[in-house]
Order: structure tokens, then sequence, then C-alpha cells
């Protein structure tokens, strides 16, 4: 297929793609970002109001960050004057079916819908917003019970995409539970990892290039059960073992009298219960402490059925230097949960620039903020 080439000014298209929603950078000081706790050194703004904002993809060259949401719409950022804040939001692609799962690679920008995987042509941001999708893949799982898609693409060159269980705890079958792996340019899927209940955050190590994931555990299991994962996958085939187990160790009631199929992957990490953690981005740039580099960010989402809020946060989660293994993790950014229980903010995807800050996104307060070092 042969890509149109990059225009340089700014046409009509493009101009009129520019909604009411970049009014909302105008209200980023509404914001109680006086209550977000950072280690010493850090400090975090917005950079954009974005209705809904959910997956990122960081476009540095075009000034750009491409937030998707829970609904039908993506929308871009766009930082004209390349001053660390946005002052234009303009829609890029609208009437979507759960346009989460969004991804980047050689001049085309990947959607994962509900029901399918898409491309659009994107060489520049006016082509982006008139391209047509190019349906590569159409038989994802169309139910809506955890119907929203993660992607991203791994060192091989291929598409890594979620598929969860439609459902609390039940059998799975066919795409459901796993993450599938996309190849062009057939792009058919295969199956590179099962017995996961609702994978979302996707990322790969920056010098491993391993596959790390999180897993939202089973629900009505109680207050503390079961625990939240982190998960490495370092191979295709492994198994992570839902619905025998809803996450970590703990078997969930309606499968703990039946043996396992087979031998389960325990998590690398875990953290508490019903925390959703979602996305994840790996550190490498050179702005933090050194002590920050190669650890992962993973941005928990928080509970909305615990008797006891728990989340509202980003962790980061510490890699030993030398083995490249996850061994713990703890609270980075704290404050979106306020002291009578209720959160102002839910963060929910992880990204770095290229000048060594971390981009994180609120679906909640509908903003994407810059956590930077002094």
């Amino acid at each position: 297929m042969r890509r149109p080439r990059p225009r340089r000014r700014m046409p009509a298209l493009f101009a009129l793609a520019v909604i009411v929603l970049a009014a909302g950078c105008g209200h980023a000081q509404s914001l109680p970002l006086d209550t977000i706790k950072l280690p010493a050194g850090f400090k975090i703004d917005v950079f954009a109001r974005v209705p809904g904002a959910r997956s990122l993809v960081v476009m540095e060259d075009w000034g750009v960050v491409l937030a998707s949401t829970r609904g039908p719409n993506i929308h871009a950022a766009i930082d004209t004057n390349r001053n660390g804040r946005a002052d234009k939001v303009v829609a890029v692609k609208t009437g979507l079916k759960l346009a989460n799962g969004i991804a980047w690679k050689d001049g085309y920008l990947y959607v994962t819908e509900q029901h399918r995987l898409t491309r659009y042509a994107a060489p520049d941001l006016e082509t982006l917003i008139a391209a047509e999708p190019e349906v590569l893949f159409d038989g994802l799982p169309d139910r809506s019970w955890h119907g929203w898609r993660y992607a991203a693409f791994g060192p091989d060159g291929a598409l890594y995409v979620s598929v969860g269980a439609p459902c609390n705890i039940c059998a799975v079958k066919g795409l459901e539970g796993t993450i599938q792996r996309f190849r062009a340019p057939g792009w058919k899927p295969e199956t590179y990892a099962s017995g996961v209940r609702n994978p979302v955050g996707l990322a790969f190590h920056p010098e491993t290039g391993h596959l790390y994931f999180t897993d939202n555990g089973a629900d009505n299991m109680g207050d503390d059960s079961p625990p939240e994962e982190f998960n490495h996958a370092p191979k295709q085939g492994l198994w992570f073992g839902f619905p025998w187990y809803g996450g970590g160790a703990d078997r969930t009631p309606d499968f703990r009298s039946q043996p396992l199929p087979r031998a389960a992957t325990p998590p690398a990490i875990t953290f508490g219960a019903h925390i959703a953690p979602l996305g994840i981005g790996f550190y490498t740039g050179g702005k933090f402490p050194a002590e920050y580099r190669g650890d992962a960010f993973v941005a928990h989402h928080g509970s909305w059925n615990r008797s006891v809020p728990d989340g509202y946060r980003v962790a980061r989660v510490r890699f030993d230097k030398g083995t490249k293994k996850a061994v713990s993790w703890e609270p980075f950014a704290t404050g979106w949960l306020a002291s009578n229980g209720v959160a102002w903010g839910r963060p929910v995807d992880v990204k770095e620039t290229r000048n060594g800050s971390l981009l994180v996104s609120d679906d909640r307060a509908g903003a994407i903020y810059r956590i930077s070092h002094d």
C-alpha cells in the first residue's frame, strides 16, 4: 500500500477537527494536583485535558500524544509550541466500538476495538484524521464484559493484543482469556499466553525484550482476595491459571475442587486485591535518578468493589539491575484518593517521553499528567 506524502502546512481539514475540547486545556488548574504526593525532586502538572483518556501513544516528532477512550473516540493532544503543555485537543477518530487499545508502527495507527483489529494510514496527523480503516482481523470475541482491548508492539515486530474473559469467573473458550500475537502480513492470531482473566497493560522490558502484563483478579472473593498480578511472559505458551486461580495463589470457589489442567505460571509480583493495575511503562530515560532506570511504573486504577477503597495511584516496580527480574513494588505517586474515601482521579496508562518525563492518563478526571524531575 502506497502511503500519502506528509504535508507541512495546516490545512482546513485539520483546523475543522479541532473541536471545543481544546478549551479544556485552559482549565488545568481546576484539578487538585497539590494533593498528589511524589518522592522528593519530582513534580506533576497537567499536559492536557482529554475526556476519558486511557491508552497513550507518544508521537514526539508530531508534538502529539494520542489518547484512546473506553468509548467511541480517539483524541490527539497537540503541543504546538513544544512547551510541555498541549494547547489543542483534536478528535482524530469517532464512532468506534470501545476504542481502548492503540499502538503505532511504521506510519500506521493500529486500533483494537472490541470486535476487530484495524489500522489507519498515519504518516501525519491530517492523513490520520481523514484515513479510512483497513480491517486486519475481525474475529475478536464481540462481548462487552472485559471487551476493552490493550495493544503493544513487541521487539519482534508483532502486535500483542489482550483478550479478557467475558465473565467474572467462568470457563473460557476460543480466544477468550488470552494474549494474542498478530504478525504482518497475514495478521492471523496466535495464542501467546493463556489462563488470564483480564490482561490489560502490556509492556516489554527494554533490555531482555520480555513481555510483562498486568491482570485484574476475580471479584466477590473478599476485600483482600485475590491479589492483583504483574506477570512475566518470557516465552510463548505459558498458562497463568485462570479460572482455577482468581489471582496469585488464591483458588476460585467455582474451580477449587477441580484439578489443575497443567502447571500454572505464578505472577512475578502481586499487588493488593481489587486495585485494578492497568498500564505499564518501563523507564529508560536519564532525567530521573539513576536508580529508576529499568524499573516499571504501573497505573493502579483503583477499586470499585472493596469496603475500604485502595489503588488510585502510580506504583513503581523495582527490577534487580543484575538479573533484570521484578523484585518488589512501592507507591510512587499517590493522592487521587481523598481522605474521605472518594477518588477524584483514576490513573490508567503510563508512557515515557523523549525528554525523560512520564505521561499518566486519567479517565475519571479527563486528563493527561506529566511527571518530571527537577
